[in-house]
């Protein structure tokens, strides 16, 4: 299943990794967030070299619905409830600034680009909507209410951004990778120290930084235990409405419409990745109630990382890795997320302070509700008796009948039929000795 962004854009490719190297800085993972890195540090003189597993933007980066927004939901009212009012103003500075950065890039870049307003509504709870510019309005962040949304559907309460934007991501990616020293077919195995054993040699780095979607790394940083990952669902239509801007449900268990062209792409059905959900069936079926007289063109799932307080985990991997730097968990705003820290990171690299990093920093606290919830799901899954195992930390794999897939309800690691990894955190593909 390719997304529109397959079927439209050809992206270049780059040799495997032969034999081994030494460079400033690697990075692991050749997704947006991976690029925008090396795009930084190369524009800053730093020597660089990225390494992808498959090719870049294959994974998450190909399956995003390529909206440029500073407003993730009701984010905002959350953000000052659990951290106060300056840091909720500094995630919605750095979010702005990487949506005015993308625009700046973009004006000379073909990659459909254009400005639009976003909109994040309510069916049935304009309380929610209320809230959410009360936190607004003590932030000092402009937003405008919506009574008249240009949806199919009643709304209760709607909540406007202006100057938002939306693009094709993998066109944006063709450009912005042309130049950078890029491996592709390149799996990293084992991280000792500076050293970084791949499946094709063994890289040694100054600096490391793991934009892999989700840190591979168990031994440091927690991370297995502070993400889970969340798959979602996008179906592309012709012979649609345009709804003039890009929508979201505050519930985020409703509809996501923005237009691509004469398309309009429709999201949602999501769930915890190896657990049951609405998947395609709950889009397909809005499309047919809403939008009777469209055809369906294409489809396609996404993969995000949840983290336990909403906020992206940007900076040191942990402290006994100082050397190792890391991007992860962006709560299905990718498109911002990894321009963030780009500009965080490579301002790391460069020993500048990045006033928006104390917001992003891995290293704080980690008593949430959702640490809970995600210790209990773990417990579940490495007890759950199942015909294949994860080869990353041995939990229960599901069958995914949908996608053909084997899932990992504990931290999102998917396999093939066949055993073949299709997402991280797991690096070795299923032992087939034991599968029989």
């Amino acid at each position: 299943m390719k997304s529109i962004w397959q079927n439209r854009t050809v992206l270049p490719s780059f040799n495997k990794l032969e034999g081994d190297l030494k460079t400033d800085v690697l990075i692991i993972g050749g997704g947006m967030a991976g690029l925008l890195c090396a795009y930084r540090l190369t524009r800053a003189g730093i020597n660089n070299l990225l390494v992808e597993a498959d090719t870049i933007c294959s994974g998450v980066t190909a399956g995003t619905t390529g909206k440029i927004t500073s407003q993730h939901g009701l984010i905002y009212s959350r953000l000052v409830r659990q951290f106060g009012s300056e840091k909720a103003r500094m995630y919605y500075d750095a979010n702005q600034m990487a949506v005015e950065e993308f625009r700046r890039l973009c004006s000379n870049i073909d990659c459909s680009f254009e400005n639009k307003s976003s909109f994040v509504y309510t069916l049935n709870d304009p309380r929610k909507i209320e809230k959410e510019f009360k936190a607004l309005d003590k932030i000092g962040c402009k937003a405008e209410p919506e009574d008249w949304p240009h949806l199919p559907f009643q709304v209760a309460a709607s909540i406007r951004f202006d100057n938002q934007a939306q693009f094709d991501p993998l066109a944006f990616a063709a450009r912005i990778s042309d130049g950078l020293d890029i491996r592709e077919h390149t799996r990293v195995l084992e991280i000792n120290g500076h050293e970084v054993l791949t499946d094709s040699g063994t890289v040694t780095a100054d600096r490391i930084i793991c934009t892999s979607h989700f840190p591979f790394i168990n031994s440091h940083g927690l991370f297995f235990i502070k993400m889970y990952q969340y798959r979602s669902y996008v179906i592309a239509l012709e012979d649609a409405d345009d709804v003039k801007g890009m929508y979201i449900d505050g519930s985020g268990k409703g509809l996501s419409l923005r237009n691509s062209g004469n398309l309009l792409l429709i999201g949602g059905g999501g769930h915890r990745t190896g657990k049951g959900g609405g998947g395609f069936d709950f889009i397909e079926e809005a499309a047919a109630r809403f939008y009777p007289s469209s055809a369906q063109v294409c489809r396609w799932a996404a993969q995000d990382c949840i983290t336990l307080d909403g906020v992206p985990y940007i900076g040191t991997y942990s402290a006994k890795l100082p050397h190792m730097l890391v991007a992860a968990g962006f709560n299905k705003w990718g498109m911002t997320s990894s321009m963030v820290s780009a500009f965080i990171l490579t301002d790391m690299i460069s020993g500048k302070e990045n006033p928006y990093a104390p917001v992003f920093s891995p290293s704080r606290s980690i008593l949430r509700p959702q640490l809970v919830s995600n210790g209990i799901a773990a417990a579940a899954g490495l007890l759950s008796p199942s015909e294949k195992r994860c080869s990353h930390m041995g939990c229960g794999l599901k069958k995914n009948h949908t996608e053909h897939s084997w899932d990992c309800p504990c931290h999102g690691s998917r396999f093939s039929e066949d055993g073949r990894i299709i997402n991280g955190p797991a690096v070795k593909s299923l032992d087939k000795d034991k599968e029989k």
